[in-house]
């Protein structure tokens, strides 16, 4: 399957001229798209929309597939290249999170829930016309967060007991849902407040266990497993014991 970096266009602009037909036709194409998803959209409507021939969008793009790629590749790089710019400025790893949360969440709410709602379904569809396309895009776009949290770890701010797959999940997941209910119910999210309250439930979960806590979790769980092998130990042998959870 091609890769993202592997179809940009179906030839290089060769003027100015060309250049702005190719960020036109990239521009009506994303409003499109956000409108119709993928598979209602078509690239008739993008000529017609541009007031030029189906085939004016061909000598650019070999298709709506390669042109879906450019818009939603484009959109990434656009955010990608905004939370680089902007995340080395951001100092402490709670702020960091909280930058990229809020950044997050105003990007993909920039254009309205169009857009947003294309992105989000096509990405969990994980069909055979996107998703290695979409497995790269996340990849990058995800690589701000997973810094954060292995050098929050690094520095004793983040907890070192779970994978960085999982808390990258942990953050991301309760952001998908805020993006969906505003989707589905059409309601204006506030972004600002949403951050807030986001990274303050995210940072208690994401900061380590107290040491004595966690001393004693972890007494209480081999104090379990002993119990139960006692518990199996009686039972092969035809005991009654009968254990107490702890």
């Amino acid at each position: 399957m091609e890769k993202a970096a592997t179809v940009p266009m179906r030839r290089p602009p060769a003027s100015a001229k060309s250049e702005q037909r190719i960020r036109d036709i990239l521009r009506v194409a994303r409003q499109v798209f956000s409108e119709a998803g993928f598979q209602a959209a078509t690239t008739t409507e993008i000529a017609q929309r541009l007031g030029v021939s189906e085939a004016t969008v061909f000598t650019y793009f070999g298709g709506k597939r390669e042109l879906c790629v450019r818009v939603i590749s484009d959109w990434y790089d656009e955010i990608i290249a905004k939370v680089e710019d902007s995340l080395p400025h951001v100092h402490g790893a709670r702020a960091r999170l909280h930058y990229l949360v809020h950044a997050h969440l105003r990007h993909l709410l920039a254009e309205g829930t169009g857009l947003c709602a294309f992105i989000l379904s096509e990405g969990r569809a994980r069909n055979d016309d996107f998703g290695e396309v979409y497995a790269e895009l996340q990849r990058r776009y995800t690589a701000p967060l997973m810094g954060i949290l292995a050098q929050g770890q690094a520095d004793g701010d983040i907890r070192r007991d779970m994978p960085l797959r999982l808390l990258r999940s942990a953050v991301y997941g309760p952001m998908e849902h805020v993006l969906w209910d505003a989707i589905l119910r059409g309601a204006r999210v506030n972004v600002a407040a949403t951050a807030d309250q986001l990274v303050g439930f995210l940072w208690q979960a994401l900061q380590p266990p107290a040491q004595d806590a966690l001393a004693l979790a972890q007494f209480r769980g081999e104090v379990r497993d002993a119990l139960h092998r006692l518990q199996s130990s009686e039972n092969k042998d035809g005991g009654s014991y009968r254990g107490k959870p702890l």
